[in-house]
């Protein structure tokens, strides 16, 4: 449980720095002349290099633990957002975030493998899934409000420079305080549980499965990309902070409801992407209903869906490898990242990137994979 606390920690001022830059990117790359269709390309090539850093994190972390790839990957961008506070051209913006997105590819795979590794109870590790995305909404909660009274105050160099030094500083932290062994220790007692023969077995989940954090990812890249252009000015610095604050608050009411825990997770997988679609329908054609609402809403669904997404990860690989199963998680969720913002770029004059995002959201939700009720931790049936 110690190792728990600190490592929520960690993640709160991780994620406080990462979601404060939400509101800030999009009229910083506007102030150094970039084109609305260049920002969707920059939002996606941050995704984009996720996928080398995914795809090498798996082995890593089952073979090394969690521990050294955290520090890494918290210190590294830390260095990035300082370099990032000098930039005045947009490719040099683009090349940056492009670095940026390949070590924190580490963070959430690593993250992730270490809490669920804490406990071999599916109730217990759905509370630790659930203590994940409570810290992670109370950081999104504080931090684009955060982020934009800072670049008012402190301007756009100030900002970057400032949170920068704060990921180096929770790099240090976790270098001091998170255990040297435990994780890797952990990681190999979970892989000694299965035998070669079933870890194959366990691993091959349904290509229709990883549609859904890549249609989750997409319907959130759109969200971030068109969210910062309603307006201009620092005005609508404020307000995009604020709205990103609203889905925040959304998310900590339903993570917080922790009796949702004894539920099965792909039921509360299909309610969550069901409510996803909703609200992306409400952002496209019902202009009657505040915008507030329906972002509150959507983080209700974000709230529901993200723990049980883990829980049902988790559940299906039977518990073995956990790094290589929420790194495959994080390449399909890179995918989706990469795609989101690029569609909404190219086709928002011809369509609602909103609506594109819930007929997305819809169609994974009728190829979601129905359970498997006689051997729900091993596979569930392919394409």
């Amino acid at each position: 449980m110690k190792t728990a606390l600190w490592l929520y920690m960690f993640l709160f001022l991780a994620f406080f720095d990462l979601h404060a830059q939400y509101p800030v990117l999009t009229p910083f790359a506007i102030s150094l002349g970039a084109a609305p269709t260049f920002i969707g390309w920059m939002m996606g090539i941050y995704a984009l290099t996720h996928l080398p850093g995914n795809l090498i994190a798996g082995n890593l972390i089952d073979r090394h633990g969690s521990r050294r790839y955290i520090i890494f990957s918290l210190t590294a961008a830390g260095v990035i957002l300082l370099l990032q506070a000098h930039v005045q051209l947009p490719w040099q913006l683009l090349a940056l975030r492009s670095i940026s997105g390949f070590v924190l590819a580490f963070l959430s795979p690593a993250c992730l493998a270490l809490l669920a590794s804490l406990s071999r109870d599916p109730v217990t590790q759905g509370k630790y899934m659930s203590g994940h995305g409570v810290v992670h909404t109370l950081a999104s909660v504080l931090s684009p409000a955060a982020g934009a009274f800072i670049v008012a105050n402190a301007g756009f160099s100030g900002t970057f420079q400032s949170l920068g030094w704060l990921l180096i500083f929770t790099g240090f932290m976790a270098f001091f305080s998170l255990p040297k062994r435990l994780s890797a220790t952990a990681a190999n007692k979970e892989n000694a549980l299965a035998s070669k023969e079933e870890r194959p077995a366990r691993l091959p989940f349904s290509l229709r499965l990883y549609l859904i954090p890549f249609a989750i990812a997409c319907s959130q890249g759109i969200l971030f990309f068109e969210i910062p252009l309603r307006e201009s000015g620092k005005a609508s610095i404020m307000s995009t902070g604020i709205l990103f604050s609203v889905i925040s608050l959304g998310a900590l009411v339903t993570l917080s409801m922790l009796f949702l825990n004894r539920y099965a997770p792909h039921i509360r997988v299909a309610l969550g992407v069901l409510g996803l679609a909703i609200c992306f329908y409400a952002l496209a054609a019902a202009d009657h209903v505040p915008i507030m609402v329906i972002l509150f809403s959507l983080g209700l669904a974000k709230g529901l869906l993200f723990p049980a997404l883990s829980s049902l990860f988790i559940e299906l690989s039977g518990g073995g490898r956990l790094g290589k199963v929420f790194s495959l998680q994080s390449i399909a969720m890179s995918l989706g990242s990469f795609v989101g913002p690029i569609a909404a770029g190219q086709f928002r004059t011809i369509v609602s990137p909103y609506f594109i995002a819930f007929l997305m959201l819809m169609t994974v939700l009728l190829l979601l994979p129905k359970r498997n009720r006689e051997a729900p931790s091993t596979v569930i049936s392919p394409l």
